[in-house]
């Protein structure tokens, strides 16, 4: 386990990476027993940083929720990390100078209307407790290098986690349907970049149903006396691969009924 020293010397490590630019080294290699608890603890720390310098949370993200990216990361769970207001976007341009190595994500967001909270969640209790469901995308980020720089060995999950499991952009666009009119396993999306088919999927690759995930997410909290509040946006995990943008870039998000956005890396 890793002091309390550490896990502030680490999170603001990642608080000076993503104002620099510049990733940092794995943390699992310069530390090999870190556990996932620690890597929690880093990213709490650094998320406390933001918000003492002003900045709101504005929900919570879900990821690793394939079965497929679990095996890679030798884990059995989803992880997860914190939404803030300075990473919510319009659908248009997206500045590409805010991010380091930025790449993104087809999911949907669910809107909640009550509050999810409690260690006994279940997939009905999210659909009760949600106003609406929209498309969304996630723009994924890494302060910490995903490749070591030295061995070529990708990062732990005690990085991705550290590193606010990744977040760093949200971009909400389509249409806000109630999570009944729609089946959500079959909710599907079609991603285009510069014009070219990029990636194809279904809401079910996210654990079977998208509103399991979130159900996990609010139990994941109770332990740390946490819980998902009225008004918060939560992404309940990426139904495709992730796809390397670059400036210049120009994506095409298309969710069929549910609508679709477009949006440019300048």
């Amino acid at each position: 386990m890793l002091s309390q020293e550490q896990i502030a010397t680490l999170a603001r490590e990642l608080h000076e990476s993503e104002q620099s630019r510049q990733q940092v080294e794995h943390f699992s290699k310069r530390f090999p027993g870190m556990t996932v608890e620690d890597g929690y603890a880093v990213s709490r720390a650094w998320v406390k940083m933001k918000l003492d310098e002003g900045r709101k949370p504005i929900g919570h993200k879900i990821g690793l929720t394939s079965r497929a990216m679990q095996l890679s990361s030798q884990i059995d769970e989803p992880d997860y990390g914190t939404l803030l207001d300075d990473m919510l976007f319009q659908p248009g341009d997206i500045p590409t100078d805010r991010f380091i190595a930025p790449r993104v994500e087809v999911e949907l967001a669910f809107i909640l209307k009550r509050r999810l909270q409690g260690d006994r969640i279940t997939a009905r209790d999210v659909l009760e407790a949600t106003e609406y469901v929209t498309p969304a995308i996630e723009i994924i980020d890494a302060r910490i290098e995903q490749f070591d720089r030295h061995t070529k060995v990708m990062r732990k999950v005690q990085d991705t986690i550290s590193d606010n499991a990744a977040n760093a952009g949200i971009i909400l666009g389509g249409r806000k349907v109630h999570p009944r009119e729609v089946d959500l396993p079959w909710c599907g999306a079609i991603l285009r970049q510069n014009g070219n088919v990029e990636e194809t999927g279904l809401a079910a690759g996210v654990q079977g149903d998208p509103a399991i995930g979130v159900a996990w997410l609010a139990m994941k909290l109770a332990p740390w006396g946490e819980f998902l509040e009225a008004g918060e946006i939560v992404l309940a995990g990426s139904f495709t691969r992730p796809v390397v943008a670059k400036k210049g870039d120009m994506f095409d998000a298309d969710y069929g009924p549910l609508g679709r956005f477009e949006f440019r890396f300048v």
